[in-house]
């Protein structure tokens, strides 16, 4: 990414890691789907699970995240050596983040399951699923410690070719061991959780091999498994803020979410489509902003700060074109995108409702998730988790209590203030609101190139103008 040109580089980067978004996807609809043919029972139980799982996930991509950074900026500096030890400490550094984790878990699994509020045959097919989540937990943070280190170094189709075949397996398995089949009798949740298991297994046990091999543009050393306190830290001091983003972007999904569903099942309904069908825009910008993160990672490296904003504008320019286009055919046939999923015709109309008002934002949510990679990239982390809070703690959250509920307070010197209870439209605008006011913010701040310097240990580059 440090010469040539940037767009076809851009695109070779980016694709693989759309398909490896979906394929994460996938991962999830497969024992959904599967989990379904068991009963609601155990659909309940794999949904409830579900954000505590992004919390997990979210921990895990906040340490990449200075991973890709690191390795991309030695990378590009020609640093190999540096590089290769960022892997064997983020690898030390994930093993003992996920076994803490994971044991916590299983040993408060069962009050943790109370607080959540799992009661019942709930509670019970909850139980067996998370039991088996919990001990795959090291397996999915060496597998997003193998992807942050290949990514980093500029390689994302060889991560996305294993995610092709753990998804195959995670989805020939799951049918096999959720309902049964011959001599197997079916164990539903817990056979979902297993058949996730194995296949994350599969996955983790060939990269730490590609690793070991360093074939692919980096290297795992034994000798750079021994701790290193300053590079350690370096790692936890940069990767903190993107798990904190990941948490911030959890909770506020499942406060949106609450919102929403005191309007009913029927808006409830129609906002769980319309978000599924934006995390189709969240897959592809998300990509993007990830292949940014390597761009402007390694260019910084390179001391090609300009380049590495050159990186960033046609990527956000791209990302933002093609949402922009994706959404005007949402708008022209919401009919039609609604009906894919249900054809219940009062969640249709909320739902034409939604997308009509919601998707011409898609765009500048792109453009957000593009500017947060590059900060990520230049290890300026903190600036990418503060425009997360931004878009939704600050703009969101609030203009949906603002605009969305009837209620009214005194407020002492300026007397009764009530809000515009505009109903379930209102949480609509809000999204909105967090998109475009966050979009305008986060252009600025880029502008200002604070994030031209990176993280490594260099001397400045000087300006253009200074001799």
């Amino acid at each position: 990414m440090t010469d040539g040109a940037i767009t076809p580089k851009l695109f070779a980067l980016s694709w693989p890691l759309v398909a490896g978004n979906l394929l994460q996807t996938l991962y999830n609809l497969a024992d959904v789907f599967w989990v379904g043919r068991v009963g609601a029972d155990a659909v309940a139980a794999v949904s409830l699970m579900f954000p505590m799982s992004w919390m997990f996930v979210s921990t895990a991509m906040g340490i990449t995240a200075a991973t890709i950074a690191l390795v991309s900026q030695h990378v590009g500096a020609g640093e190999d050596r540096e590089a290769d030890h960022v892997v064997g400490q983020t690898i030390l550094l994930t093993i003992a983040v996920s076994v803490a984790l994971a044991t916590l878990g299983f040993v408060f699994r069962h009050p943790l399951l109370d607080l959540i509020g799992a009661q019942g045959a709930v509670y019970t097919e909850a139980l067996a699923y998370i039991e088996v989540i919990f001990l795959s937990l090291p397996l999915t943070f060496l597998f997003f410690a193998f992807r942050a280190a290949l990514q980093g170094a500029g390689d994302t189709k060889t991560a996305m070719w294993l995610m092709v075949v753990s998804a195959g397996l995670n989805v020939v398995l799951d049918p096999i061991l959720i309902l049964g089949y011959g001599p197997i009798s079916g164990m539903g949740t817990r056979g979902a959780a297993i058949a996730t298991f194995v296949a994350r297994l599969f996955a983790t046990a060939v990269g730490v091999y590609i690793l070991l091999r360093g074939d692919w543009g980096v290297k795992l050393h034994l000798e750079d498994l021994r701790p290193d306190p300053k590079r350690l830290k370096k790692l936890v001091d940069i990767g903190s803020p993107a798990t904190l983003d990941g948490w911030a972007r959890s909770f506020s999904a499942v406060v949106m979410a609450a919102f929403v569903a005191r309007f009913g099942p029927i808006a409830t309904a129609a906002y769980g489509i319309g978000v599924r069908l934006m995390s189709v825009s969240w897959s592809v910008s998300g990509a993007v902003g990830q292949a940014t993160s390597t761009g402007v990672g390694q260019n910084l490296g390179a001391r090609t700060p300009d380049r590495a904003a050159t990186v960033t504008w046609t990527a956000m320019a791209a990302t933002m074109a093609l949402l922009f286009t994706a959404a005007g055919l949402v708008v022209v046939f919401p009919v039609e995108a609604m009906r894919l999923f249900i054809d219940e015709q009062a969640v249709i109309d909320e739902g034409v409702t939604f997308l009509r008002i919601v998707a011409p934002s898609w765009a500048f949510f792109g453009g957000v998730m593009v500017i947060q990679g590059a900060f990520r990239g230049a290890g300026i982390t903190k600036a990418a988790m503060a425009l997360s809070f931004l878009s939704r703690w600050i703009f969101r959250v609030p203009v949906a209590v603002a605009v969305a509920f009837t209620w009214t307070v005194t407020i002492p010197g300026l007397g009764p203030v009530s809000s515009l209870g505009w109903g379930v439209e209102g949480l609509w605008w809000a999204y909105v609101a967090g998109a475009v006011g966050s979009f305008v913010v986060a252009v600025a701040w880029f502008r200002v190139g604070t994030w031209r310097e990176g993280v490594l240990d260099h001397d400045p580059v000087p300006a253009a103008d200074d001799d």
